[in-house]
């Protein structure tokens, strides 16, 4: 099987470990781009643009989100650490809520701007501290955004 499977560029493509290998093959086909209409979408432009190539990851992936509370969480054991929380006032310490509508773009079409942890290991390492953060339902279809 693993023959098959695209190869990715600059940064591993991780896919759950629970998924059967007509689950994985199908993911990693949608993930690089391939099975999009050139540019279509986010996984299609980033793909172009990548250079260096990494075998996918199978692993375990604990992930959480509530993206109208802007909080989120992502572990990939030994790889990676992620964690999302609301922009908070620095004087009063309310929460701000930030949106960006993003009419006609290939990516998402509403997001919630938050702040960002981020930690990583492996292929790539790096390391964000209360950087910056995005949280989008992503509605894709190989031709783009999906009205």
């Amino acid at each position: 099987m693993a023959s098959r499977l695209p190869r990715f560029s600059d940064g591993p493509i991780i896919v759950d470990e629970r998924a059967s290998d007509l689950q994985r093959e199908a993911l990693l086909r949608i993930l690089s781009g391939q099975d999009t209409e050139p540019g279509a979408t986010v996984f299609s432009v980033f793909a172009s643009t990548l250079v260096k190539v990494h075998e996918p990851i199978f692993s375990k992936i604990d992930f959480e989100v509530n993206i109208d509370g802007r909080r989120a969480r992502l572990v990939v054991p030994g790889l990676i650490e992620t964690r999302g929380e609301p922009i908070l006032n620095p004087v009063t310490g309310n929460e701000h809520r930030v949106r960006i509508d993003m009419v006609g773009g290939f990516e998402y079409t509403l997001a919630e701007i938050g702040r960002g942890w981020s930690k990583a290991s492996g292929p790539i390492s790096y390391e964000l501290a209360d950087s910056y953060g995005q949280f989008a339902h992503l509605h894709l279809s190989q031709s783009g955004i999906v009205q």
